[in-house]
């Protein structure tokens, strides 16, 4: 069997530190909630409540990356 090789169309430069990949992700996070949180408002029923669902799993992956990045460079 061929040794797989991921695809190298979408891919982020080897040098990247990690607060700027996390602050990304953060960004990234971000809009996606606000885009999932506008969908649900054109839905009704089951629909809705899964976008809501998503929309919440997407916010609590946001807060891990912020803590992530409070890790890295604590505000005291």
């Amino acid at each position: 069997m061929p040794k797989h090789s991921p695809s190298t169309m979408f891919l982020i430069a080897p040098g990247i530190d990690t607060e700027t990949l996390l602050v990304h992700a953060c960004e990234s996070l971000k809009s996606a909630s606000v885009m999932a949180s506008d969908f649900a408002t054109f839905v009704d029923g089951p629909q809705r409540s899964m976008l809501l669902v998503i929309q919440q799993v997407i916010m609590l992956a946001d807060m891990a990356v912020n803590r992530a990045l409070d890790n890295l460079d604590p505000q005291e």
